[in-house]
C-alpha cells in the first residue's frame, strides 16, 4: 500500500490483506463421496436465525480507509469477470479479457503502491461460443477461462447434449466449467437423480474445475438450498455457486450463509474443501465487502482466496475501481472512467 497507509496500525480482525494475490494459494480438493441420504434429509435451517445473522453482518463488519482498499483489492482477485449476454461479440470478449489482465488503471496501482501484486481477476467466464476467443486473448497470463454449460441457464436441454457441451468446452480450452442442475430434482426431493446428474457432469469435466450452479432463487426454501449444496458436494463439485444471474432473485447473504455453512459442515466431516461462488446482483463494492466479511467469519481466512471463493460479476469491477480512485484522490469519478468491456 502507500507510505501513508503503512504508518497506520490496523485493529484486530481488520488488517490490510497483505496476502492479496491474483493467484490461488489454495484449491478445492473435493473427491466426492457416496450419496448419504440420511445426512441430506437431516439438514435443517433456522430461517429466522439465518435472516438475523445476514442482517447484522453488514453492520458489524465495516472497514475504512487503507483497510477498505486492501479488502477491495482482494475482492478483485476473486472476480470471475463475466459476459453472458445475448448480444455478446468476439470483440466484447477480447475487451473483457484485456480488462481481466489489467483490472485497475496503472496510475491507481502506482498510487496505492501495490505494483508487486501483479493484480488480475480470477477467471473470465463466457458462453461456449467464445471459449476459444477468450483462451487466445488470455494466452500466457495464467487467467483461466470458465465456460457456462449444460444448457445454461435453464438446464433443460437433453441430458446427452448437456454432457457433450461440457466436453466441447473442455476441448476448446476451458479450464473451468459452470454447470446448472435440474431444479426439478431439488424441488421434488429426488436427491439420487441430482447426485447422478452432477456425478456425470463431474466425469465429463475431466481435469477442469466444476462449479455447480444451484439457481437458488428457483429452489423455494433455504432447506432445499442446504440439501442441494450437500448433494452436489457429495457428487464431486469443486465449487457450489448461487445463481445463473438470470433468476429473479440471485445471490443473497442468507443463501450465502446456508451454502457457506454447508461447505463448513462438509469440510469438518470429510476433510475436503469446496469453494463458494456468489453470482448475480453483486454490482457494488460495499456488497463485495459484506460477502468477504461473511466468508472470513464463517469459513476462515483460508477461503479468502480465488482458489476457494469467487464473485461471478460483470459491473462489480467498475465500482471497485471507482472506490479505489476515491481512496487515492478523495473524489468520486464518473462511471465511464472505469469501463469493463
Amino acid at each position: 500500500m502507500s507510505k501513508t497507509a503503512k504508518k497506520q496500525t490496523p485493529k484486530s480482525g481488520d488488517e490490510p490483506t497483505a496476502r492479496v494475490t491474483a493467484r490461488p494459494q489454495f484449491h478445492p480438493d473435493n473427491r466426492g463421496m457416496a450419496l448419504d441420504l440420511d445426512w441430506v434429509r437431516d439438514v435443517r435451517i433456522n430461517l429466522s436465525a439465518v435472516e438475523a445473522r445476514a442482517a447484522t453482518l453488514p453492520k458489524r463488519r465495516s472497514v475504512k480507509k487503507v483497510w477498505q482498499a486492501a479488502w477491495l483489492l482482494k475482492a478483485i482477485s476473486c472476480i470471475d469477470l463475466t459476459t453472458l449476454s445475448g448480444d455478446d461479440t468476439a470483440e466484447r470478449v477480447r475487451r473483457l479479457c484485456h480488462k481481466a489482465k489489467t483490472p485497475v488503471r496503472a496510475d491507481l496501482i502506482e498510487a496505492l503502491g501495490v505494483q508487486s501484486l501483479d493484480l488480475q481477476v480470477a477467471a473470465v467466464c463466457v458462453y461456449h461460443a467464445y471459449v476459444e476467443t477468450a483462451v487466445e486473448a488470455l494466452a500466457g497470463t495464467g487467467i483461466p477461462v470458465a465456460a457456462v454449460s449444460t444448457g445454461f441457464p435453464a438446464g433443460l436441454s437433453p441430458f446427452a447434449e448437456r454432457v457433450a457441451e461440457i466436453r466441447r468446452s473442455v476441448a476448446a480450452g476451458a479450464q473451468e466449467i459452470d454447470i446448472v442442475v435440474t431444479r426439478a430434482h431439488v424441488l421434488g426431493g429426488h436427491w439420487d437423480a441430482l447426485y447422478d446428474e452432477v456425478l456425470a457432469f463431474r466425469e465429463a469435466c475431466g481435469e477442469a474445475h466444476m462449479k455447480t450452479i444451484l439457481a437458488t432463487g428457483d429452489l423455494s426454501t433455504l432447506r432445499n438450498v442446504g440439501r442441494a449444496s450437500l448433494v452436489c458436494m457429495m457428487a464431486g463439485a469443486d465449487f457450489i455457486k448461487t445463481s445463473t444471474g438470470k433468476e429473479s432473485v440471485n445471490a443473497t447473504l442468507p443463501v450465502g450463509l446456508v451454502m457457506a455453512r454447508s461447505i463448513r459442515d462438509y469440510h469438518e466431516r470429510t476433510g475436503m474443501r469446496v469453494g463458494l461462488k456468489p453470482a448475480g446482483g453483486i454490482s457494488k463494492a460495499k456488497a463485495a465487502l459484506d460477502w468477504l466479511a461473511m466468508i472470513r467469519e464463517e469459513l476462515g481466512r483460508e477461503w479468502l482466496d480465488p482458489g476457494l471463493f469467487r464473485f461471478g460479476a460483470s459491473s462489480l469491477l467498475g465500482d471497485i475501481e471507482r472506490q479505489l480512485e476515491h481512496h487515492v484522490s478523495g473524489r468520486y469519478s464518473v462511471d465511464y472512467r472505469h469501463p469493463v468491456a
